[in-house]
């Protein structure tokens, strides 16, 4: 092989390395918006709805909402049409004070992910 060749060679190796490990970091779902957004000082809300960037696995993916003194508060979770949004509907209104969202989804590619957010109700 000529030095031409071999360099040509090797940028193509390290542009493929670059390739594949691009698509591995982008590969995981993110909290794109959620309602009430995180961090919000809100009016009571009816429901909570988190939306991410890829599609999730219905069955492994959903959120638990608690109150900052502990207690857990009830709610039923569906993962709406195009899988790409959880939607939880409250069994009675928030009372006023500080709530805490912590999720936990599945990506169609076996990504599991977690996170957590806070938010007040006025």
């Amino acid at each position: 092989m000529t030095t031409k060749t071999t360099s040509t060679v090797l940028a193509m190796i390290a542009a493929g390395g670059l390739m594949l490990a691009a698509s591995q970091a982008a590969a995981h779902a993110k909290l794109v918006s959620a309602n009430p957004a995180p961090d919000a000082t809100v009016a009571a809300p009816k429901a909570i709805s988190l939306k991410f960037s890829e599609k999730l696995e219905a069955k492994f993916s959903s959120f638990e909402i608690a109150k900052a003194s502990g207690g857990a508060v009830p709610v039923k979770i569906k993962v709406a049409k195009g899988g790409m949004v959880i939607d939880g509907a409250l069994a009675a209104p928030l009372a006023p004070g500080a709530y805490k969202v912590s999720w936990r989804v599945v990506t169609a590619d076996a990504h599991r992910i977690n996170g957590a957010y806070s938010f007040t109700v006025r």
